[in-house]
């Protein structure tokens, strides 16, 4: 795949999309093959960060002690702090709410038992545990501002049921060039953790959110 290829694909993908009174997301769709999902080692959970931001601000959220109270507070957009925990333990809907408002969780890994027993049941399945592939479980003294600005790039391609990975690559007001761009690095980063690189590729897609989907030639 090389990179005048992807931004043929994306201007096509343009013309193919009705306009829309808002600005629309381009989405890169990889469809996969050969992988037998039943070996924990061809299933797909790969964190990368990308050369430039998809045009979103990313939210995150830390889940801290009083060792990086003050650092998480003047970094992140909202800070959990260990005491308040309690209020979160028994109570779903909040969870299930917090879950929702933030893409990132980062937690203090002197406490993760805790975050884990108070938060595990619902961030669990939802794909917001503090994941250390992401950088997101830090010492109890850290800067957290070169973290929070890693995230904003940062992106999680997850393939373990299904042979398809579907992620946001940016805006439709972003540049050809860039979108491009992030999309080679994410297809780059991707078929070095397939067990036959591109062979185990079926197609590429990309598409605008209300659009159809134009193939991308590998």
């Amino acid at each position: 795949m090389d990179k005048k290829g992807i931004i043929e694909s994306l201007k096509k993908a343009r013309e193919v999309s009705k306009k829309r009174n808002f600005n629309q997301t381009f989405d890169l769709i990889i469809n996969l093959k050969d992988l037998n999902f039943k070996n924990p080692e061809e299933q797909v959970d790969v964190f990368t960060t990308l050369p430039h931001d998809r045009g979103k601000k990313v939210k995150v959220c830390a889940l801290v002690g009083p060792e990086l109270k003050e650092e998480a507070k003047s970094s992140v957009d909202h800070t959990i702090e260990a005491e308040e925990f309690v209020k979160y333990a028994n109570n779903k809907k909040e969870l299930k709410k917090l879950a929702s408002q933030y893409d990132f969780f980062i937690a203090q890994a002197n406490i993760m038992a805790n975050i884990a027993k108070t938060f595990g049941r619902v961030f669990g399945p939802r794909n917001r545990m503090p994941n250390p592939k992401a950088g997101c479980v830090v010492p109890p003294k850290s800067n957290l501002k070169p973290l929070y600005e890693k995230l904003q790039k940062t992106i999680r391609m997850a393939a373990k049921t299904q042979p398809l990975i579907q992620v946001n690559v940016g805006k439709e007001d972003m540049k050809d060039e860039d979108l491009a761009d992030n999309i080679l690095s994410l297809y780059n980063t991707l078929i070095h953790h397939l067990p036959k690189e591109h062979n185990n590729v079926a197609s590429v897609l990309v598409k605008t959110t209300m659009g159809k989907p134009v193939r991308v030639q590998q």
